[in-house]
């Protein structure tokens, strides 16, 4: 076939069989243009000629063919001549398949690549950016001194490149140098240090692979860009995220102080507030409190979300990242959050699962706590190969311990049974292992190995007797008759290392057994000839015990076997035989070492520590291939011991004081003296105030539950700053409308401050919640507790505004919109610390006069989720971001209050910030914010809109512009955000309940997770979906929500009734089916999970 095939080329020269007849004459010959047959010379005689083709289709399908040539795997080294004529070419996917060509066999073919060096020159200049980058990336692969010179200028003018992409591949181009010209070491230094200034998630990663191949000891250029690079990691591609984790990790492990040390007080840390001054003291006396540095907790905060498949599909060399970085620097009572991460990796492939089970082996010996919990989940399967098996068996020994030996044990004997006989040794070794480590099981072990000397397979009976020896040698004395009985073995054992077991365990115990020592050595010395040379040398050892133990019986059997081996082939027999005839037969010629020949064979031996191969890896960073071979492989950077006293963490200030001061315009504080004061005095507290992350989270999460654990305080913490930063901006945005409304409504000032509290109250009880939008709030520490404070001072001069009840202008927050709504709330809450049945039932009290008053109440939580409504890279550096505030809409009583916050991530100012074209559905109707003049560099600000959305999820879709550019967004709303909660009675609640039935019910049986069967949590996973108010009720397992729609102002009831066996009834009742529907499916989920 594969004749017909080459004929058919020679004649025709095209088409379908062409390529059927290169392949074939591939396979039969890979040797490429320099086989033995005269048609492979001619094989690729079609692609030249359509590569010197007068038409462009022509050398596309013949570079498609080539490309993909490569792709297999196959050698398209002979048509570089007839490639590099076409790099000129104008057609742009010609000239990019041509540079994918050239990148592959520039270094092979350096003298024919250096020819077209000025075309690569012109192709730096291509308006088209992947031109660009591609010319770059094969120039630096011409790996020829001569143009270092015309590498280094390019790489210089691409590492300004206005295309992050062309800049990525400046980074990729530095390492080529560096590797052919070493010299040009400083001079690349400098581009890195431009590079690591970059704000593109592109690039970051590269230039963190070229600093850490070039100069990673030059830790003072990553000062300056260490913040910046923590909050970029969770938006940077998967290899880059791995190697700026790992260069984080040397970077903290040289910064900040150990975290270990203190460990236990770290973890008190939040006891040691509610201590007695005594206690205090002399928790001060014996050692100096330890507080983490801010950015030290800010590079574990920012790596968290990492590990969360909430945050997107993860891969597993990240997640590794991750876990190495906890392990190496964070606090151990924080790393027990990488083990559910890893185990969870064990879904892998059998090559991730090597790796993954490598460094849990290692951290499992330190820290068996962690790993504990998820013991089944290294339970061997028979479906495991060898390596993965004997890792799992390695894991399981090292969580061993006396509540759960003895459930091992059972699945050990299991294991032993195994056809794979490598694994089934392994696991003896194991119960060997288990049985020094923990004393209790020491006899039952010993007895277990004994029974399987009975086995039928040679080397488990072997790996068996090896392992009793070991045992027996940590207590000898106890065991005769098992050394009997092993002694009787050497018939039937043929393992060598077996045999010479038994002799060592027999010449060790010869006083223990008299009668049976001489005889086993008879046996040995009728076969000595034929043994293996390891059996040999116990022979030779047993008789000389023998020899000096009891030499009456054994004395002619020694010198025979002395004599036997003194002919021996092996030299390290024939050797041992003149020491020990030398060292026990005194004559003339013996030294004075013949006197202590009886102690030197019979001393007391050490018992063997059976240790685990993984004890001495946890000196090489986890995750590095040095970690995985156990030895120091080449470009491997050790990890540095952490500093005793940390260096000058005021380096890293740089990106900080930036903020500040363009933040600081963001509210409008220069307009009015009064704001101008207010700024003062909160930047004089901000500056004496403690700027640790831990003080901030806890005076973030004073107000809410007590008993929280670090990590969500810091989420709480993360949560009020963004909660705070929306509304400084919300200030600045209704600022014009201040005046009027200040003297129209009067009472505006004390709802706010009571607003104020409640909101502030509900944030920090639903820390749980809001804790998946932690990469949302990656602003500077500094900047929370400034919004903070900002937040006290305005409270404080609310109260006096209150007491003299003066009507003064205040900033109005865009969340507090009561002044604007006609529909009066039925109930001011002056303690926000009510519950929200208690709330509920004072509401139903006042407005008892009327028979059904059914009236809008303020939201029961208000969850600070954002969503992303454009991307900085879609939108040029403008990034915008959007929230429910849960508020009636300020613009219409139909429409759904969203607050949009717009930030500029360039270095430039952004100018005319409007919204453009609208493509809303029929009926749907838009209140678009006013048109932004400018926003400054790093700045940012939020605004207001209104959308009615007909009580639909449909999106409303529209143009968000600035001078230059138009950007097509769109906001689709949840659907519990089209509700408003109302306040009513349990008893109009049945009654309207009532009237809504049959078409209008939707419900569903759900099985409840046990820790969701409790009041609160039911509360708070429904109000967290939708935007319901409480119902009270005098029943116990049953919960009712009421809201109605914002459009059409239909009322939504819902009901979740507990039953027996942990499932309940979930009923919805509503006119709007449809909503109704779409909200069921939403709750079951949520309550389902636990």
């Amino acid at each position: 076939m594969s004749s017909n095939s080459f004929a058919y080329n020679e004649q025709s020269g095209g088409g379908e069989a062409t390529e059927l007849g290169q392949e074939a004459t591939a396979t039969i010959s890979p040797s490429g243009a320099f086989g033995l047959f005269s048609s492979d010379l001619k094989k690729n005689e079609d692609l030249k000629q359509m590569l010197e083709s007068n038409k462009d289709s022509a050398k596309l399908e013949a570079m498609k063919r080539i490309v993909g040539m490569i792709a297999k795997g196959k050698n398209a080294s002979e048509l570089f001549p007839a490639v590099v004529k076409n790099v000129a070419s104008k057609n742009i996917e010609i000239k990019k398949l041509v540079y994918v060509y050239l990148v592959r066999y520039a270094e092979e073919q350096q003298d024919l690549a250096l020819l077209s060096i000025s075309t690569f020159q012109r192709a730096l200049k291509d308006p088209n950016q992947l031109i660009r980058a591609s010319a770059l990336r094969v120039l630096s692969s011409i790996r020829v001194p001569i143009i270092v010179p015309i590498m280094m200028l390019a790489i210089k003018e691409a590492s300004a490149d206005l295309s992050p992409y062309v800049r990525k591949n400046a980074a990729h181009a530095i390492q080529k140098l560096y590797s052919l010209d070493p010299e040009q070491k400083e001079m690349l230094i400098e581009v890195i240090e431009k590079l690591l200034k970059d704000k593109s998630t592109l690039v970051a990663g590269s230039v963190v692979m070229a600093f850490e191949e070039v100069c990673p000891d030059r830790i003072d250029l990553i000062h300056k860009n260490y913040r910046k690079l923590c909050n970029l990691l969770v938006d940077v591609e998967e290899w880059g995220q791995v190697v700026i984790i790992h260069m984080l990790t040397r970077y903290a492990r040289t910064q900040f102080v150990s975290p270990w040390k203190e460990d236990d007080g770290l973890q008190d840390n939040e006891k040691n507030f509610y201590e007695s001054d005594d206690e205090q003291k002399e928790k001060t006396e014996k050692k100096k409190f330890y507080t983490m540095d801010p950015d030290h907790r800010l590079l574990i905060r920012n790596t968290k979300p990492l590990l969360q498949k909430l945050y997107r599909p993860t891969r597993s060399e990240v997640v590794m990242a991750v876990a190495q970085l906890y392990w190496h620097i964070a606090p151990k009572s924080e790393a027990g959050i990488i083990s559910k991460s890893l185990v969870r990796l064990l879904r892998s492939n059998r090559e991730v699962q090597y790796i993954v089970l490598q460094n849990i082996a290692t951290m499992s010996i330190q820290r068996k706590g962690m790993f504990e919990p998820y013991l089944k989940s290294f339970y061997v399967r028979s479906t495991d190969p060898t390596m993965i098996k004997t890792l799992k068996l390695e894991i399981l020994t090292n969580l061993a311990n006396e509540a759960n030996i003895s459930t091992l044990l059972r699945e050990f004997q299991t294991y032993v049974k195994s056809q794979d006989k490598q694994f089934a040794a392994a696991t003896i070794q194991t119960i060997g292992r288990c049985a020094t480590n923990i004393s209790e099981v020491t006899d039952t072990c010993l007895n277990g190995l004994v029974c399987l000397l009975s086995n039928r397979d040679e080397i488990v009976v072997a790996e068996s007797v090896v392992v009793i020896k070991k045992l027996l040698q940590m207590q000898p004395a106890q065991h005769g008759e098992i050394i009997k009985h092993m002694a009787k073995l050497l018939d039937s054992i043929t393992v060598p290392v077996a045999r010479a077991s038994i002799l060592w365990l027999t010449g060790e115990n010869c006083e223990r057994v008299p009668k049976i020592a001489p005889d086993v050595l008879r046996k040995m010395a009728k076969n000595f000839t034929s043994e293996d040379d390891l059996v040999k040398l116990q022979i030779l050892n047993l008789g000389a015990k023998l020899y000096l133990t009891n030499s009456k019986q054994t004395k002619l059997l020694t010198q025979y076997i002395l004599n036997l081996g003194k002919y021996d082939q092996n030299y390290d027999i024939r050797d041992r035989t003149r020491f020990i005839r030398q060292l026990i037969v005194p004559n003339e010629k013996s030294g004075a070492l013949s006197k202590y020949a009886k102690k030197i064979f019979l001393a007391q031996k050490p018992a063997p520590l059976l240790e685990s191969p993984y004890k001495d890896r946890d000196h090489f960073q986890l995750g590095t291939l040095s970690h995985t071979l156990n030895t120091k492989a080449t470009g491997y950077l050790e990890l540095s011991n952490w500093p005793e006293v940390a260096p000058d963490p005021s380096v890293r200030n740089v990106e900080v004081i930036e903020l500040a001061k363009e933040w600081t315009p963001a509210g409008k504080a220069k307009k009015e003296n009064p704001a101008k004061k207010f700024y003062s005095e909160s930047e004089e507290e901000e500056d004496s105030s403690d700027s640790s992350s831990d003080s901030e989270s806890e005076s973030a999460s004073e107000s809410g539950e007590q008993d929280e654990e670090g990590d969500s305080s810091d989420e709480s913490s993360e949560d009020s700053s963004s909660e705070s930063e929306s509304e400084s901006g919300s200030e600045s945005e209704v600022e014009n409308r201040r005046d009027k409304n200040s003297k129209t409504k009067g009472k505006g000032d004390s709802e706010y401050g009571e607003k104020e509290n409640e909101n502030s109250e509900t944030s920090d009880s639903s820390n749980e919640e809001s804790s998946s939008i932690e990469e949302s709030s990656s602003d500077s520490e500094s900047e929370s507790e400034n919004e903070l404070e900002s937040r006290k001072v305005t409270k404080e001069k609310e109260k006096k505004t209150k007491q003299d009840r003066k009507p003064v202008t205040k900033d109005v927050s865009l969340l507090d919109l009561d002044d604007f709504n006609p529909v009066s709330t039925p109930v001011a809450l002056p303690m926000p610390a009510f519950s929200p049945s208690l709330i509920a039932d004072l509401e139903g009290l006042n407005l008892s006069t009327s028979s059904s008053v059914i009236s809008v109440s303020t939201p029961v939580f208000v969850p600070m989720k954002t969503h992303v409504l454009l991307h900085r890279m879609s939108g040029k550096g403008l990034a915008a971001h959007y929230f429910f505030p849960r508020q009636p809409c300020i613009f219409g009583d139909k429409m759904v209050s969203v607050q949009i916050t717009l930030s500029n991530t360039t270095d430039r100012k952004i100018e005319n910030i409007h919204t453009g074209q609208k493509k809303l559905p029929t009926g749907m109707q838009m209140h678009v914010f006013n048109p932004i003049e400018s926003l400054e560099p790093e700045g940012s600000i939020t605004v207001s809109m209104g959308i009615d959305f007909c009580d639909s999820t449909q999106t409303a879709s529209f143009q968000l512009c600035t001078k230059d550019d138009c950007f097509n967004v769109n906001i689709q709303p949840p659907v519990g955000e089209l509700l408003l909660p109302v306040a009513i009675s349990e008893k109009d609640f049945k009654k309207e309940q009532g009237m809504l039935t049959g078409m209008n019910e939707t419900s569903t049986i759900i099985i409840v997770a046990p820790q969701n069967f409790t009041s609160s949590v039911i509360l708070q996973k429904v109000v967290n979906v939708a935007n319901v108010g409480v119902v009270p009720s005098g029943q116990d397992n049953i919960h009712r929500f009421a809201a109605k729609t914002v459009h059409s102002g239909s009322l939504m009831l819902v009901t979740v009734e507990l039953k027996e066996g942990s499932t309940a009834q979930l009923i919805i009742n509503t006119e709007k089916t449809v909503i109704g529907s779409v909200l069921l499916r939403e709750l079951k989920p949520v309550l389902s999970q636990g």
